[in-house]
């Protein structure tokens, strides 16, 4: 089993900065992508950014120039840097892990439990 727990949300003002960590755990394979995603009150989960074991990114368009994706694969961790946030930010953010058992090619998919990020004045 994997265990993904995020940590770093919570409150800051427009233009502040946050960075979202997440530390997986359990038996992992030795390749995997890590992203987050997020979902604001009313609205379907969102791509955010992921990062693969290579450490190549992929973000979506509106916090391109904003936020950085990066990992620290002795860790098996995952960081979300966060900079000019806007209110449109504020959602419940999580952390995926996306793995291919090698053996048979069967794709797992793992979610943290999310941490509330709000951008509010």
């Amino acid at each position: 089993q994997v265990q993904l727990v995020e940590s770093g949300g919570g409150l800051v003002q427009p233009g502040g900065s946050l960075r979202l960590s997440c530390a997986a755990s359990g038996s992992i394979f030795s390749i995997y992508t890590m992203g987050w995603y997020r979902q604001a009150p009313g609205n379907g989960r969102e791509f955010v950014a992921q990062i693969t074991i290579a450490s190549t990114t992929n973000y979506r368009d509106s916090v391109k120039g904003r936020f950085t994706i990066s990992r620290d694969n002795g860790k098996r961790t995952v960081y979300l840097q966060m900079n000019s946030l806007k209110p449109e930010d504020t959602a419940v953010y999580y952390c995926t892990l996306h793995t291919v058992q090698p053996s048979t090619g069967v794709a797992h998919d793992y979610w943290g439990q999310g941490t509330q990020v709000t951008v509010s004045s």
